[in-house]
């Protein structure tokens, strides 16, 4: 019986031990501190622009008022009038918006002649704010001074803001007036009276907030910029994206239309608004107010490298089949023009035609442009025998200027496959490639640049985002995780990726055609989801040198054996190791990184650490409770030479290791 009840007793305990030793399993991870690694370019986390989603005019772009010229193909569409209104081109001040309205006296005292604007999904307006209203006017008949009465007004139809505002001059004039707003209000509209008798002419019809982000005119909408300059982006990517390319030819982005004076910017018609029939916005434009001038001046301002991209002569390929849609190879000049004509635009001396342009426009000194894009997400024989030419012109007029080529839409296939070999054969600087794939695709290829050829050009993911398709691809935390584990990969491979931005940045609630998408707003507020703050945690430590850090036992990179994910840099500057680790199981994980090659004497301390964890892969930020996933402190240890640490489920993690 004592034996029995002994072996019972051994048994119980050999049990115990192996619980307990599961269950204090520690995955040990080696960081070499001897060996130093590639430099990460400074361009190395970014952010990339494209009018989609209502991402300018609408959203980033801080014009409160649609069709502000009358220029849209219909063209009182997003205005409402009443009385006497008659649309005009003769005479009209902006030759490339040429269409102005008469507003007459309705030959009645009772009746009224005015237009009331919709705004974009409506005008929001917040209380105590001010307002800088703005038109182009001249008074056409009637004796003295021809009135307008301002008006904001909110959806009871009530008036929260008036001002009048007199047009006293026969020749065209602006006539502004800053106006306060009485009350807050998400969908409001902007309206208009003639007050008096004779007749006026008025065009440019403008509404901007004056709280604008770094206070300019025709400025940006604050808490939207300074979203983006909170990531701390290395590389801006401008303007986009297919509107690149255009539906046709005729509508591509032509950035000489987007510079100079911006009553006389030509409307564009935007090739999103019609692309997807379940999400149709006939309504959407673009007014080319935020144009190139102001992409680089917000590059300036957020400190990051400017990288716009231009068309190849190429249409969109998705909506054009045959070469009869796109330009023929042989006359491409123009478009080749284009390109040296917008560096000399960004970088050349104020005695030059186009650096006389942009000094003129009120910034003399150049905008030290160092990359340039030729194509979107071209494919084909059709893409690389039109980059030729391209690369041939600005490698003869401008040796040091960098150019990112494409590899197509997809991030493997038939057509990645030809155009890599390709970009290799022209010599470009980058390579850009896209992927929009499922989670598992990113967890899955966190090792994908691990033995990329490094004698030919360097990576610039430039577009992509975890799709997580059953939950109709909603910006939610198992998205923002996967895309962390897949960035490990990108951290570790810095000698090769050079650049990588999530796509696209800005949805309006409203007015999206694709998700998901890095920041939702509506007309007052935003949301910045978890795949803003795994963004934002790379580039604010990034480091200055990619760093070896393997399992221990192996030697082997950590992609994602025990669902865990692994990278880590130094960063000279702060003289810090920066460990980054995502662990995608739904248990803890005890991890110790041990820092192998130190001196005898060193002594690390334990410096910032963050963590971004929910126990719902599925849950999402919202513009009611935009805080539900953040980062937040973060807990482990230093002990001698070693990092010690217990990685909550579903998490990433961010450790700062000082010497």
């Amino acid at each position: 019986m004592v034996k029995n009840y002994l072996k019972i007793m051994s048994l119980a305990s050999l049990i115990a031990f192996g619980q307990s030793a599961v269950a204090q399993q520690v995955h040990e991870f080696n960081l070499d501190t001897k060996k130093v690694g590639a430099p990460i370019q400074s361009t190395m986390y970014g952010l990339f622009f494209e009018d989609i989603n209502f991402g300018a005019d609408g959203g980033l772009y801080a014009e409160l008022v649609k069709n502000r010229s009358f220029d849209f193909p219909q063209n009182l569409m997003g205005w409402y009038t009443f009385g006497k209104v008659e649309v005009r081109k003769d005479n009209s001040p902006f030759d490339r918006n040429p269409n102005y309205l008469i507003l007459s006296d309705p030959g009645h005292a009772h009746k009224r002649t005015g237009i009331e604007n919709e705004g974009f999904r409506g005008i929001g307006f917040k209380k105590d704010a001010t307002y800088r209203f703005s038109v182009w006017g001249k008074k056409v008949s009637g004796d003295g001074d021809q009135k307008i009465r301002v008006e904001f007004i909110n959806s009871k139809n009530d008036i929260i803001g008036s001002q009048e505002l007199a047009i006293n001059s026969a020749d065209w004039k602006k006539y502004e007036v800053v106006m306060p707003a009485k009350a807050t209000e998400e969908k409001g509209r902007l309206r208009i009276f003639f007050t008096t008798g004779g007749s006026i002419a008025v065009d440019h019809v403008s509404l901007f907030p004056t709280d604008t982000y770094k206070g300019r005119e025709n400025g940006l909408r604050k808490d939207l910029a300074e979203a983006l300059a909170d990531i701390h982006p290395g590389i801006f990517r401008f303007p986009g994206g297919c509107i690149v390319e255009g539906t046709d030819l005729d509508t591509r982005y032509d950035w000489k239309k987007t510079i100079g004076p911006v009553e006389n910017r030509p409307v564009n018609e935007n090739r999103w608004h019609y692309t997807f029939p379940h999400r149709f916005f006939p309504d959407y434009f673009q007014s080319y107010g935020l144009g190139f001038y102001e992409y680089f001046l917000l590059s300036e301002d957020m400190g990051a490298e400017p990288l716009p991209v231009l068309s190849c002569g190429l249409a969109c390929q998705y909506q054009n089949e045959g070469e009869h849609c796109h330009v023929p190879v042989g006359e491409l000049d123009s478009y080749v023009q284009d390109a040296l004509d917008l560096i000399e635009f960004a970088n050349g001396p104020v005695t030059s035609a186009w650096g006389k342009v942009r000094a003129d426009m009120g910034h003399p000194e150049p905008f030290n442009l160092k990359y340039i894009g030729i194509g979107n997400e071209q494919w084909g024989k059709e893409y690389s025998e039109r980059l030729e030419p391209f690369v041939k012109a600005i490698r003869a007029k401008y040796p040091a200027m960098k150019i990112v080529g494409s590899s197509g839409p997809s991030a493997d296939g038939k057509e990645f496959d030809y155009l890599w070999p390709e970009m290799k054969r022209l010599k470009v600087d980058l390579v850009d490639e896209h992927y929009y794939k499922e989670p598992d695709w990113f967890l899955n290829n966190a090792a994908r640049y691990d033995n990329y050829d490094r004698k030919g050009p360097a990576v610039f993911a430039g577009e992509y985002a975890s799709h997580d398709h059953p939950t109709g691809k909603q910006n939610n935390f198992l998205s923002a995780l996967s895309e962390a584990a897949f960035m490990t990969g990108l951290e570790r491979n810095a000698d090769i990726v050079h650049m990588c931005t999530y796509a696209p940045l800005f949805a309006h609630v409203d007015g999206w055609q694709w998700n998901p998408d890095m920041i939702w707003f509506d007309n007052l507020r935003m949301m910045k989801t978890p795949n803003y703050y795994v963004q934002q945690i790379y580039a604010q430590n990034k480091g200055t040198n990619a760093m070896s850090l393997v399992w221990t036992a192996d030697k082997k990179a950590v992609t994602g054996q025990e669902s865990l994910y692994a990278s880590a840099v130094y960063d000279k500057d702060t003289n810090c190791y920066i460990v980054k680790v995502v662990n995608t199981s739904d248990k803890a994980k005890d991890v110790k990184v041990t820092l192998a090659g130190a001196k005898k004497n060193a002594t690390f301390t334990l410096g910032d650490c963050l963590k971004m964890q929910n126990s719902d892969m599925k849950a999402i930020n919202t513009l009611d409770a935009p805080m539900n996933i953040v980062p937040r402190k973060a807990t482990a240890a230093i002990e001698g030479n070693a990092l010690v640490a217990k990685t909550e489920p579903q998490s990433f993690n961010i450790y700062k290791i000082k010497l």
